[in-house]
């Protein structure tokens, strides 16, 4: 079930912003705006530059608290490089980029491991990943799934999931949640659709995630409101937990029957709260 770590790291919050990796400058800005951020070595820095973002890590060696770096897929000869560099810093939180085989991961024993399943093969043995004591977490990714299975969107165009895509999004929350570990949700990659953004968001925090990924500053503040309960929830989450002091077994609480899956979603909401 894992030590603990990622729960640990990801008490600060629900909104993980992307920052690339050969751009170093900004991530004293992410932190400052997000609750942590992923530097990535990975797809937002170019082939030629991937050494140079390397130098750049070791350099910075940001704060391991709130710092993930995502690496290069294993099956790239990247992976073994940015490995290497990630331990001349302080950083034990690693995102590895297209996880698949759970024998790539077997050297990681030491990092606190975010297997990212963004390809079919991935997503289909996201229970494998997520049983590996070192992964701390699972993330499920849309446009490179879709990418693997040789398609060209992963959403309508009204902005909806294809049914593909929502069904990697839950073999991965279920995945996780199967050996108590955290999930985290896609990026939003239209960047103005804010109210999109809101909606997939709130859905996510009702289903399970920990967290969203997002790839700019303008959708933190989005994340975070759409992951606190409103004061409703909140309200109602505090009655029926004080309410429940004084039963046994199954009651009656404002007309709605209350067990105990009911009273996990209450202590849910209040937990969302920071209560």
């Amino acid at each position: 079930m894992g030590d603990g770590r990622f729960a640990v790291t990801f008490t600060l919050g629900p909104a993980l912003l992307f920052v690339p990796g050969d751009r170093p400058e900004r991530l004293s800005k992410a932190l400052e705006r997000a609750d942590a951020a992923i530097l990535d070595l990975e797809d937002a820095v170019s082939p030629d530059a991937k050494s140079a973002a390397r130098d750049a890590l070791v350099a910075a060696d940001p704060d391991p608290a709130r710092v993930i770096v995502r690496v290069n897929a294993p099956t790239t000869p990247d992976f073994a490089r940015d490995l290497a560099a990630l331990a001349q810093t302080r950083v034990r939180t690693v995102m590895v980029a297209k996880a698949e085989d759970p024998a790539s991961l077997a050297d990681l024993s030491e990092y606190a491991v975010i297997a990212l399943c963004e390809t079919a093969r991935g997503v289909l043995f996201a229970k494998v990943l997520a049983e590996l004591p070192q992964v701390e977490a699972l993330m499920w990714g849309a446009e490179d799934l879709v990418a693997s299975l040789g398609g060209t969107s992963s959403r309508f165009p009204d902005g909806g999931y294809r049914d593909v895509a929502r069904l990697a999004r839950a073999r991965v929350l279920l995945a996780a949640g199967a050996f108590g570990k955290r999930a985290i949700d896609a990026v939003h990659v239209d960047i103005a659709d804010l109210d999109g953004l809101a909606a997939e968001a709130r859905d996510a925090a009702a289903s399970g995630f920990a967290a969203t990924a997002c790839i700019h500053p303008g959708q933190v503040e989005t994340i975070r409101a759409a992951y606190a309960p409103v004061p409703a929830d909140v309200a109602w989450a505090r009655g029926v937990l004080a309410a429940a002091e004084g039963e046994r077994g199954v009651f009656r609480y404002e007309g709605r029957m209350i067990d105990e899956p009911i009273l996990r979603h209450a202590r849910s909401v209040v937990a969302r709260a920071g209560e």
